[in-house]
Order: structure tokens, then C-alpha cells, then sequence
């Protein structure tokens, strides 16, 4: 047993998503799934780690700090958030004109 940790304590496990919901189909979405919504302030249950590079991050605070001169209060992890469904709604609408598959075609080395 690990120290400082007491008998029958829960485990930091995390529940996984299960296997339907990880093999659906990745066709285009519904006109629902096209207005995909950021999740604001709420207990975020799921974890990742994004490495990014001084000149990225340093644009993220300034980004920040452009939507709070605009009187728009938000956390670095709210814009990736907000960013992110953005990118993924366009990606579900436009499939391979999206402007990710797009900019990630450009950056693929060639096969």
C-alpha cells in the first residue's frame, strides 16, 4: 500500500469510454452535432496533456488577455475548449475542406 493512503481509499482510476462509443462511425454529423458547444465552467472529469511551444502558449495568453480587454473573462483552458469545438464542428460540417484537415494535409509529410 502506498503511503499516506488509508485502507479502502478509492482509486484515482478513470472511467474509460466504452467501445460503441469509441468505433462510431466518424461520417459527417447531424445539424446538432455541427453546433457543437465548448463546455464552460464545470467539473471536467476527463484529462489531457498538450505540450506546446513558448511562442504557442505565449499566444494563448495573448488571446487571453485580448478576450479580457473585450470585457470576455475566461481561463487558457476555456479558448482551447472553445477553440476546439470550433475546429471540430468545422471538421463534422466540411469533412476534408475543413480548415483542419486542411492545414494538417499541408503540414503531412508527403507518403
Amino acid at each position: 500500500m502506498a503511503p499516506g493512503r488509508a485502507r479502502g481509499s478509492r482509486s484515482r482510476r478513470v472511467s474509460l469510454p466504452g467501445v460503441a462509443e469509441l468505433l462510431r462511425p466518424a461520417g459527417r454529423g447531424t445539424a446538432v452535432e455541427a453546433q457543437r458547444q465548448a463546455s464552460g465552467r464545470e467539473l471536467h472529469t476527463q484529462k489531457i496533456t498538450v505540450y506546446l511551444s513558448g511562442s504557442e502558449l505565449l499566444d494563448l495568453e495573448r488571446a487571453r488577455l485580448t478576450l479580457r480587454a473585450l470585457g470576455i473573462t475566461v481561463d487558457r483552458g476555456r479558448i482551447v475548449r472553445e477553440a476546439l469545438a470550433v475546429l471540430l464542428a468545422d471538421l463534422d460540417a466540411e469533412g476534408d475542406r475543413s480548415l483542419a484537415a486542411r492545414r494538417l494535409c499541408e503540414g503531412a509529410p508527403p507518403e
